[in-house]
């Protein structure tokens, strides 16, 4: 026995997972932790050798390193599209985290705020948007700058956390619109905690965008927030009631597809099937769900715009949110979709496949992290010369529109299927 404490339950990062590594090291170049610190164990391979040396018994699951270097991954999962031997790294780092939350005592204080953020606020959209309504309300009350002021630690960090609200929220219910012509598909949208609470406009522009192309969207009442939040921050019993409660709500809809419009979100529901894997009255019903979703981009993509959109005009370029490009290996339909758009001008963006550093709640639990990687993504943002930078995921959206902010810059941050809507309005 040596003393230290092995993984503490099946949640425990997948040994036959950890074998495929071969630690070749092309997963290295592409980790923006690894650009930052330079340090191996913030590299891809280094957490994965640290996932290793728990089983091999020399190294404890409540160990402080292993929270540390774990806990500073983005879990963006650019070194998933630049291994050879495909490790499912998202998999293994999500597993590694259940393992510390379950392994290392948290204080009263962490306690509480998990609870409050993981199960009073995220599953509950009212609360969220009552939270959000306050929370911007606060901001343009000026509470940033009186916060400041203060000159205390806590207190600067409340007002970077305002920053990255955005101007206003819209959670006005989704009204689905009669798809136009015939037929093409019948679908289901995912509202989402954020999306639903913050984004509505974003919601109900991906509804008409759809319903322009002959897809009818019914409702799907009872379904909640999608557990990606809790599944990144190591609760994998909180994520996997929610996935029970949404796989219910959306086998009532009898759809051919679930529609998502948030990238983080779209890579979390396909994986409900690895999440619920070792639940046997929940395992292949979450497969047949994981099977129907489908991110908005993907589906209108794939499917093709039967009328043209009306034209915009200005420069833009695109970014792709990790979770859409590396998490469900999207990448030509957004920019198809954005080419579709007569009269815009679409430029390159260098490292479009770089983080931005929102990575979920990463911009609040390693802000100094986040805000280096950020001013990387700002910087190309701005020598790319758009006035416009497109993407699909709300967090993407505040991170960088935040960051455009404090660099002065006046670029326009939006979703792709608000600059859709937008065109189809333009007509």
């Amino acid at each position: 026995m040596t003393g230290l404490m092995p993984y503490p339950n099946a949640d425990a990062p997948s040994q036959e997972l950890i074998a495929a590594c071969v630690h070749c090291g092309f997963c290295l170049p592409t980790c923006p932790t690894f650009a930052v610190l330079g340090v191996e164990m913030d590299s891809p391979r280094g957490r994965i050798h640290l996932m290793k040396t728990v089983w091999d018994h020399r190294l404890g699951a409540d160990s402080p390193g292993l929270e540390d270097h774990i806990s500073k991954c983005l879990d963006c999962r650019a070194c998933e599209t630049a291994c050879p031997s495909g490790v499912e790294y998202g998999k293994l780092v999500e597993g590694a985290r259940s393992q510390i939350v379950t392994a290392r005592p948290r204080s009263p204080l962490e306690r509480l705020v998990r609870a409050a953020a993981f199960d009073w606020l995220l599953p509950h959209r009212r609360a969220l948007r009552a939270f959000a309504l306050f929370s911007i309300a606060a901001k343009r009350l000026g509470m940033g700058r009186l916060l400041r002021a203060t000159r205390l630690g806590p207190a600067r960090r409340m007002a970077e956390l305002l920053d990255l609200l955005p101007d206003r929220a819209s959670a006005a219910p989704l009204v689905t619109p009669v798809a136009v012509g015939m037929r093409r598909g019948r679908v289901a949208l995912l509202q989402g905690c954020v999306m639903g609470s913050v984004f509505g406009d974003t919601n109900a522009a991906t509804a008409r965008v759809l319903a322009r192309n002959g897809v009818e969207i019914v409702a799907a009442p009872g379904q909640t927030c999608c557990g990606a939040l809790h599944a990144h921050a190591g609760e994998r019993e909180r994520a996997r009631d929610l996935a029970r409660r949404n796989i219910a709500a959306f086998e009532r809809s009898a759809v051919d597809a679930v529609i998502v419009n948030a990238a983080g979100c779209g890579a979390a529901t396909k994986e409900y099937g690895w999440l619920l894997k070792d639940d046997p009255e929940w395992s292949a019903r979450a497969s047949a769900f994981a099977a129907k979703v489908k991110d908005a981009t993907e589906y209108l993509g794939d499917l093709g715009l039967i009328e043209p959109p009306g034209a915009l005009y200005g420069r833009v370029t695109w970014d792709d949110p990790c979770h859409l490009l590396h998490g469900q290996k999207i990448r030509e339909q957004p920019r198809a979709l954005l080419a579709a758009i007569p009269g815009l001008d679409v430029v390159p963006l260098v490292e479009a496949d770089w983080c931005c550093g929102s990575a979920g709640t990463y911009n609040v639990t390693q802000p100094d992290l986040a805000r280096s990687i950020l001013e990387r993504k700002v910087a190309n943002i701005v020598r790319s010369g758009a006035d416009t930078v497109v993407t699909a995921n709300p967090g993407c959206l505040m991170q960088i529109q935040s960051g455009l902010r404090h660099a002065g810059s006046d670029v326009r941050v939006v979703h792709l299927l608000d600059l859709l809507d937008e065109a189809y309005r333009a007509v």
